[in-house]
């Protein structure tokens, strides 16, 4: 029996168009409507997945990328994930829904509240996924906006100023006796007043107490400093980093060590590593679609730059192929994360040709150069990744039902005969996620 693991999917697009640009569009799901999203996540909880986690951006971005964000739908519109949650709850009894959240849009009291009351309409299934996302900020109000580390240092704030306030309510301070009449005793509740760097408030909060512990905190970021924070705070780290054996021990080590320096146990983060499949029937099929994607013309590479510029708030399209790419040109706000899956394993002479042609390049599953393959060869090297001490994976797509059920329909069956994914469920996102 092979180990076992945890599986989430990534909604990398968030709450948008599903389907444009693709032939399924024509199977007409409306794409602002609670269904489409509720029968893909039904799919995934037959599937024993873990959790979902829903992608955002509140920011159409900076005015020069406006249009290249939207003109493919690729960076918006987007819908708030947050208000999706409850849809996806009601169609959904056990897998963990993960919208996005930035703390630049929520101010503690607030964010505490609400996410407490999804917490216990869901029966303790929320998951937050906490960005730093510093583009956004102007949207929220007039300071200036941050850089980097300081997005960081806010968002540190905001969830220790969000978990006093969860924990405003001691043991004890809920009575709900109808005996004696008491419903809550007030004089143990604890005032949680904060005065701190970037917010100000008073508790304790208006919530009761949770019967199966917080929200989930999931969070992204491969930096130092967002590595620092996933291991001070998060439950589950979205991880980026090459599949290789040495890459996956070395990333888990980085948090695992920044969990210890914070005081906590290497086992309390599930540490999934994000993956972009593509199932194909067969091995032939599969050659085919790798050897095609050899020779990309200029066409190919500038949608892939519109795409990249999308992510980076930087447009790459108004820029010279064929001279290398100035490292310079990235603002203070774009993600670290971001420019490094841009630029890959390139030197600083690298064309921006070179850059994108490796990103139109796909390679094998089995080979280990791609992500192209069968679903007994996807299978196969989910497998070797727990050899190496892996808790999981993340499959990253849209979350059209087309795209499920392509990727998993023959996946799921062979990942459960190998006793790699679960059959049953735990009654809290927070209980699913413990080492098996």
């Amino acid at each position: 029996m092979s180990r076992p693991q945890h599986f989430g999917w990534f909604l990398a697009r968030g709450f948008g168009p599903h389907g444009w640009g693709h032939p399924y569009l024509d199977w007409d799901y409306d794409w602002t409507s609670p269904a489409l999203y509720q029968q893909a996540a039904r799919t995934l909880e037959q599937a024993g997945f873990d959790l979902l986690i829903i992608e955002d951006a509140p920011s159409l971005g900076s005015a020069s990328t406006i249009d290249l964000r939207v003109r493919q739908a690729f960076g918006g519109p987007k819908l708030d994930p947050l208000l999706l949650a409850p849809y996806l709850f009601a169609a959904t009894e056990r897998i963990g829904i993960v919208p996005t959240v930035n703390p630049a849009a929520y101010l503690p009291y607030t964010a505490a509240r609400q996410f407490a009351t999804l917490q216990h309409l869901s029966g303790h299934r929320l998951g937050l996924n906490v960005v730093t996302d510093t583009g956004s900020a102007r949207h929220f109000g007039t300071a200036p906006q941050l850089g980097h580390d300081a997005a960081y240092d806010r968002a540190e704030e905001w969830m220790s100023a969000v978990a006093a306030l969860w924990r405003s309510w001691p043991n004890g301070a809920l009575v709900a006796d109808p005996d004696s009449g008491r419903y809550a005793d007030g004089t143990l509740l604890e005032p949680a007043v904060h005065r701190g760097e970037y917010f100000s408030f008073d508790g304790p909060l208006n919530a009761v107490p949770f019967t199966d512990g917080e929200p989930v905190i999931v969070s992204p970021g491969g930096s130092p400093r967002g590595l620092g924070f996933a291991g001070a705070n998060s439950d589950v780290q979205l991880a980026l980093a090459p599949m290789t054996e040495d890459s996956v021990r070395a990333y888990r080590r980085r948090i695992h060590d920044a969990a210890v320096a914070a005081g906590r146990s290497p086992n309390d983060i599930t540490i999934l590593f994000a993956i972009q499949p593509t199932v194909v029937a067969s091995s032939d099929d599969a050659d085919r679609l790798v050897d095609a994607s050899r020779h990309p013309d200029d066409a190919a590479l500038s949608l892939i730059a519109e795409r990249q510029s999308s992510d980076l708030e930087t447009d790459l399209t108004v820029l010279d192929l064929d001279r290398p790419l100035d490292r310079a040109i990235f603002g203070e706000h774009v993600s670290h994360g971001s420019i490094q899956r841009l630029i890959g394993h390139h030197d600083e002479d690298a064309t921006l040709r070179a850059i994108l042609t490796a990103h139109a390049r796909l390679g094998r599953l089995h080979d280990g150069t791609g992500w192209v393959g069968t679903a007994m060869e996807l299978a196969d090297r989910i497998e070797e990744y727990g050899t190496w001490g892996n808790d999981g994976v993340l499959l990253w797509g849209d979350l059209h039902p087309v795209t499920v059920h392509r990727t998993l329909d023959e996946l799921v069956p062979i990942l459960r005969r190998r006793g790699i994914l679960r059959r049953e469920y735990e009654p809290s996102l927070r209980a699913n996620l413990r080492p098996f």
